[in-house]
């Protein structure tokens, strides 16, 4: 992906830049976001940033790793925040980069906030959160006037501090939305449970894709009743994100593009 032709400018020292690396092909990248890791003093990175957009970075570039994975031992949140003003004050141009987009549940919001209150200039550029990526890589429409009017994104992950969950599966079952499940895979028998005890039809259609956009992907098709047990049996790892709504079903669903 390097050209010669990328605006090299740069951005101003002592600034963080919160950078969306998109669902994981680097191919689907911002101009924006590959400028600013081009011209970056140091890229602190998540576990779910690609090899390939890695690759982007300047061999002179100090890189940071911070990545958190289930089951394996990662720094707090708040230490990744302290690291992030601590390289910014050494008046470093620094990029946290993240997969996704740094605002859909990436904690972008937390590390905005320690960033302004500690006086530490932020940008925030966008990325393809994971739901598109994943939707477009298997050929299915969110949206669609015949299926679906309204899009939602949820996560199956919560803070472990809360005392009980704050998605209400058995409401959203009852909203005729397009349903995007991020981190849900852990839990999935429970989530479609759920949702099926709220009156969604186990018979909905229902999608999980295994690492998007990437040369690792993989996909399940199946419905609402069915996708945890077939999840389980394709040994579908991490990340995955789960899809639920008739714009999964086979005869809606368009040839991915190349």
């Amino acid at each position: 992906m390097n050209s010669p032709q990328c605006k090299q400018t740069s951005f101003a020292p002592g600034t963080v830049c919160l950078v969306g690396a998109g669902p994981g092909d680097p191919e689907l990248l911002t101009v924006k976001a590959l400028r600013l890791i081009h011209s970056a003093d140091v890229v602190v990175y998540d576990y779910l940033v690609s090899p390939g957009i890695l690759a982007e970075i300047p061999a002179g570039c100090e890189r940071v790793f911070v990545g958190k994975q289930a089951g394996h031992p990662c720094k707090p949140q708040e230490e990744i925040e302290q690291i992030l003003v601590a390289l910014a004050k050494q008046g470093k141009r620094v990029v946290r980069l993240k997969g996704g987009d740094p605002f859909v549940f990436g904690r972008g919001g937390e590390e905005a906030e320690t960033l302004t209150q500690a006086g530490i200039p932020v940008q925030v550029i966008p990325g393809i959160t994971a739901a598109l990526g994943a939707a477009a890589s298997s050929g299915i429409p969110l949206t669609h006037r015949a299926h679906a009017s309204a899009l939602v994104f949820l996560t199956g992950h919560e803070s472990p501090g809360k005392p009980e969950s704050a998605v209400r599966w058995e409401d959203y079952a009852k909203l005729r939305a397009t349903l995007c499940i991020y981190m849900g895979r852990h839990r999935l028998a429970s989530i479609t449970q759920r949702l099926m005890d709220g009156g969604l039809s186990g018979d909905t259609p229902a999608a999980i894709i295994e690492a998007a956009t990437t040369e690792r992907r993989r996909e399940v098709l199946a419905t609402l009743s069915t996708l945890a047990e077939r999840s389980e049996a394709a040994a579908i790892a991490s990340p995955a994100i789960v899809i639920i709504g008739g714009v999964c079903a086979r005869e809606t669903a368009a040839v991915p593009e190349a």
